[in-house]
Order: C-alpha cells, then structure tokens, then sequence
C-alpha cells in the first residue's frame, strides 16, 4: 500500500552564521573572556565569550571568534541599559590563531601518576600537566615556570614541563620574583648591552661640552623621594620684575649617549619603561647609565637638554627657549625636605638649605600660579592617596601608609607639566613627525554613570555639550576634603580612557591640554628619549628623515603604550600581593571601611588607612535575599529592605586570605545578621499576616 506524503510547508529559514572576527582574547577568573577585534575603532565594544564558548584557548591568545547575530532584547528597555543591550555582541571561539605564551607561572601540585601547574594568572582556568621527568626538582607547593610543550588538541589539555623553580608558595622574598615571571619581564641585560654601557665614559669630557650652553653657574637642583636613585630632571629659577619669573627645567642627556638602532637603543625600545616595585626596579638602561653618567647626581656635571621658560605674574609662558646644556646640581633634595621648609619653615631644615631659599620660595610662588591657570582651564586635579608599601627584611609587608604628598610634589608636577607643554607645542609648530601624549574623552555612557553616582552624594553635575572637563574639574574640588572624596575621584578615574603615546595630536581630556607630551623623564621612558631626539634635530636641523620618522613613530607609539600598560599591571599586582600578605594573619578581625564597588555577586569594601580591598559575598550575608539594583549601585534586601550601597560606611571582618589568588574575602560581623531568635519571629509575624 503506497503511503501518501505529507505536504511539506516552506523550509525553515537558514540560521545566520554570523561574521568571524580575530582578535585578543582576555580571560576573566570565572572562566568566560572577551574578544577585543584587531580592527576594533576606540570604543568599539569587546565580544562576550561564555565559558562553554571559550574552547581551548588562553588568556592573551589571539584567536578566531564566530560572533552570533545579534536578538533583539525580549522587553523593550530604556536609556543605558537598552544602549549597552544593544551594543553587546557575543560570539564562539573557533580556533586559536597565536598563541600568547609558551610559558606559565604557577605552583606545583604533585598528583599519583601526574603533577600540575596550576597558573598564578587567575585569567588561565587550565593547568598545565607535567608528566614523569619534567619537574626539573620541583615539589610541592614550589612556584615554578612551567615551558608549554603540548597545547590542548583532541580532548587532551596543557602539558609542559619546569624551566625554572622561582620558590616555595608562602614566601614573601619571592613575591616580585613571581610577578616578573609571570609579566614576562626582563631580569637582566643582554651581554651586547652591557658591553655597550661599559664603553660609555663616566664623565663629561671637554669635547662633550662643545656647543652646550654653560649653566653650572646656576643654582639648580633635584628634588625626588627619599628613596630614588636615578635623577633625570633638575630645576633651577631666576623671579624678574613685575612678578615674573624665568624658569629652567633640566632634563638628563640620554640621548648623548644612546643613539638611534645601537644596541642600548634597541634595548630601551623592547623594554619600553623601567618597572617599579617596593623592593627594587627594573630599569630601562643599565646601572652605569640610569644611575651614572644620565643621573644628574649632586656636585658632577651633566649633559642635559634645556627648556627656559619665562612666566607673567599670572603664570602665562611669555617666551621659551630649547637648548643642549651642562649643568650641576648644586643638591640632591626630598619631596620631605622641601615640603617641611615650604609649608612648615622648619628650623633644622631653613638652617641647613640657607643658600636655597630664595630659590625654593621662588619655586613655590611659581608653582601656585602654574597651578591656578592650569585649574582656571578645566585641567582635573586629582589627588588621590597613594599606598606606600613598607618591607622588613624578610619582604614581610610591616606596614601599609600613606604617601605623603607636599607642595613640593605638586611643584615638580608643574614644572614638568609647563616643559612638556613648551616642547610639544615647539615641535607641533615646526610640523615636525612627533609622539603626542594624548587623552581622549571618557566614554558617554561611563560619564553618565558616573554623574548618576555622583549626584546621589548631593552634588550635581553639568556636563557640557563641547565635552570639555572644567564640570568634571570643578567637582573634583567641590569634594576635597569630605568624606566622598576618595571614592568620588576613584570612580572618576575609572571612568576615564587610558593616557597613551600617538603620532596624531588628539589632545589630552585630563590636563585640558590642546598639545602635550613626555619630554621629562628618558631615563625611564623611551618615548621621552624619541622627543629629546627630534627636539635637538629641530635645533640642528639634522637627524632622522620625516619618511623614516613616519614609518618608525607609529610602532614607537603603539608598542611604548602597550609596554606602559603592562608595567603598570605588574606593578600593582606586587602592591595588591604584598597588600594580601599583610592582612593573611588577621583573619577575625574587625576593621571599618567604604563601600567602593556593588556587583550581582556582592560588593567590594575598602579599608579605612589601609588600601586594602576585598568583597563580602552576598552569600555570606544570610539575613535577607539580597538583589543588585544597578541604577541605584546597591544591593537592595527583598524583604527587609537593607541595602549596602556605593560610598556606604560599613564595619567588616577578615573572613578568609587567599595569598595565591591575592584575594580577600569579608564578611559582615555576627551582630550584623539578625539573631535565630530575631529570625524565627518574622517568620511568625508573616504566618499571622497571612
């Protein structure tokens, strides 16, 4: 018997497959990453990559992603939240295009037949197996460097075997030593550096001073903290009638000594910036160089580039002048030493500076004008507290402060900041190919944000439609001093873009600047090095030809602000490791803090004169049910009401210290949650209203 068809209806619509895109990836500890395209504009939003969707890639891979077409919201939202709902764009990880490591940092787990690695980069979820023979003496518990020998194929995961033990996991003298691993950094100078830096004479012959302008008989000095050792900017003034002044910023001659594509040069170049860390740095030039005849150390005779600078009475730069020069540093001063004879006239301290006071007084004068125009234009002041990490000799964190910041910081500030101006703004004028230091807008939405947050505080905000960042500037003073400031100039600078060096001139947002630059610190930045070249080019008329600089400036630009990016990371993971140490034995201890940050899963709470930052889970809080309102940036309890809410006192006690996440978990204090008893009669009350 012949059975008839069913009628077919029209096929089913194709499913899209959606564009492929490649990019960088960046892992985030609970497993899931986003996928920065590499033909990403600024502000182009990243892809969501769910942990189902990661595939076997890694943190920094760059890789493959098929992004899914986009469905529209089921609700129809408003303002900010259908903005970002629209703009969200999540994809699948298909294949992985480069590899971003060869090695991983991690401590050794010793397994029955296998031993693993499992990576101190909580953004690498996958550890990495060492098979019989590879531990190269690693036990336990050893932090170690684990090279990747297999990467994940056909259901199999990492192997790899040990290159290096760095240390046992605890050990607090092994703390920058993990970071370096772990940030790929240098830890020493090719052979070829090194016997170049040694060829470099240790002190300024006459031949060198041919053609430099004599400044020795200047009183000119250094000022920087207790504790630096490189000297690259010295200063020096001269007050002129009408309440002007003419100031000299010296900055050390690097590029005298280092000339374009030798090895130092190349060197330099790779390295982009010297590193800092509480117990010891990691310099762009060798010690003979950065510490020796560049550092323009008390009493010896340097090379240097000069920029004169004449100011009104009102602090506008009237006439400015650039010029190789020699000079000497009459003394090597502290930000300490300065700010006690400026703002407290300490006796010991007038005593034994006599010669340099009118200068000093001079500087100061200078400085307030400079800053008053500066604040006058919109430039945004901040004035965070910074940490300062103290070690015993042991590397054990005995104590967290806070930096002292004087006058004396905010006068080299200045200076520095008038300089750089002067130079960029020199070259920009001569048309001459240049690295601008430049500071684009923050993102509408994040301002929004932050406006929102801002006005919940009492303070409102006018944001006008030229986008410049005088409103921003003046809240930023209107909350010096209270008890928000902190928070309200941390959620500030969170809402800001990222500073980086480019051959366009875009401005800087943050000083309010139309032209800047970084012309003052070569011994520790190469783009500074870059300008103190193209400055002396201008000046001679000689050096690179613009065909060259055209091509060679944009990968300067590009690699120096990516370089940049990652020294500041790794700085502050050895500041946030040897914060977490310093909290692992007060465990049950009470301390008050700051609500400085709400999330679905709970909210972040700053200490008070600590710096040290962790989260109370909201599972850990068993009183209520406990919501995240976004628009209100609290977690809001369904049935009682309570809410812990950004910028909120809160006291907290130390749950749990994890040294190898460097992460600190709170909680709130027993009396905090209502008792059982408490509990049970709610329970009754509701029974009855029923």
């Amino acid at each position: 018997m012949r059975t008839r068809k069913k009628p077919r209806g029209k096929p089913a619509p194709r499913r899209p497959q959606g564009e492929t895109v490649i990019g960088r990836l960046q892992g985030h500890p609970d497993g899931f990453g986003f996928v920065t395209p590499d033909a990403a504009a600024p502000g182009d939003p990243d892809i969501h990559i769910p942990a189902r969707a990661m595939d076997q890639a890694m943190h920094g891979d760059r890789v493959e992603v098929r992004v899914e077409p986009h469905r529209p919201p089921l609700r129809a939202q408003r303002g900010p939240q259908k903005q970002r709902q629209k703009e969200r764009r999540q994809g699948t990880i298909i294949r992985v295009v480069e590899h971003a490591r060869r090695e991983v940092v991690g401590r050794v787990s010793l397994g029955p037949h296998l031993a693993f690695v499992a990576p101190s980069d909580a953004r690498i979820s996958r550890d990495v197996a060492i098979p019989a023979g590879g531990l190269k003496g690693a036990r336990e518990g050893d932090l170690v460097v684990a090279e990747i020998t297999q990467y994940p194929i056909e259901g199999r995961g990492f192997e790899g075997r040990v290159v290096r033990v760095i240390g046992q996991s605890g050990d607090p003298a092994v703390d920058t030593d993990l970071v370096i691993a772990e940030f790929e950094l240098p830890r020493a100078f090719p052979p070829e550096v090194e016997r170049e830096a040694n060829q470099v004479l240790e002190r300024v012959t006459p031949a060198m001073r041919a053609g430099r302008h004599d400044l020795c008989a200047l009183t000119t000095v250094t000022i920087d903290g207790e504790h630096a050792k490189d000297f690259d900017d010295a200063v020096s003034i001269e007050e002129l009638p009408h309440g002007a002044a003419r100031l000299w910023v010296h900055i050390a001659d690097v590029s005298a000594y280092v000339p374009w594509d030798n090895p130092l040069d190349v060197e330099a170049r790779a390295r982009g910036t010297s590193v800092y860390f509480p117990d010891r740095v990691i310099p762009m030039f060798p010690e003979r160089l950065s510490n020796g005849i560049c550092s323009l150390n008390p009493g010896e005779e340097r090379l240097t580039l000069t920029c004169e600078m004449e100011f009104d009475a009102h602090g506008h730069r009237t006439a400015y002048q650039l010029y190789p020069s020699v000079m000497i540093s009459n003394e090597r001063l502290t930000y300490t030493a300065v700010g006690r004879i400026l703002e407290h006239e300490d006796a010991d301290l007038l005593q034994r500076y006599a010669p340099l006071l009118p200068a000093l007084r001079a500087m100061g004068r200078l400085c307030e004008r400079l800053r008053a125009r500066r604040r006058d234009r919109g430039s945004i002041d901040f004035d965070l507290p910074e940490p300062e990490i103290l070690l015993d000799v042991l590397g054990e964190t005995s104590a967290i402060i806070q930096r002292e910041r004087t006058i004396a910081h905010r006068l080299i500030e200045e200076f520095m900041l008038a300089a750089n101006e002067t130079v960029a703004e020199h070259l920009d004028r001569l048309e001459i190919p240049m690295l601008f230091r430049v500071h684009a807008q923050p993102d509408p939405e994040k301002l929004a944000n932050f406006v929102q947050v801002v006005s919940s505080f009492g303070h409102a905000v006018v944001l006008g439609k030229t986008g410049h960042p005088k409103p921003l500037a003046q809240i930023v003073e209107r909350v010096r001093g209270r008890p928000e400031e902190a928070l309200v100039n941390t959620l500030l600078l969170r809402s800001m873009k990222q500073a980086r060096y480019a051959v366009e001139n875009a401005g800087h947002f943050g000083l309010a600047a139309t032209h800047y630059t970084h012309f003052t610190s070569p011994i520790r930045r190469y783009p500074d090095l870059v300008i103190h070249r193209l400055v002396k080019a201008s000046l001679s008329g000689g050096g690179l030809s613009t065909e060259r600089l055209e091509h060679l400036l944009p990968e300067i630009a590009l690699w120096s602000s990516s370089r940049e990016r990652v020294a500041m990371e790794a700085e502050r993971e050895v500041v946030d490791l040897k914060k977490v140490r310093f909290m692992a034995d007060k465990v049950g201890q009470e301390f008050d803090g700051i609500i400085s940050g709400v999330a679905a899963f709970g909210f972040f709470v700053q200490l008070k004169d600590l710096f040290v930052e962790g989260l109370v889970h909201v599972e850990s809080i068993k009183d209520d049910y406990y919501v995240h309102d976004e628009s209100r940036h609290a977690l809001v309890g369904q049935r009682r009401r309570r809410t812990f809410r950004l910028g909120d006192p809160v006291r907290i006690l130390v749950d749990r210290v994890d040294l190898f996440k460097r992460r600190v978990d709170f909680k709130l204090p027993e009396e905090e949650t209502p008792p059982p008893k408490q509990k049970q009669e709610e329970t009754r009350g509701r029974r009855k209203r029923r």
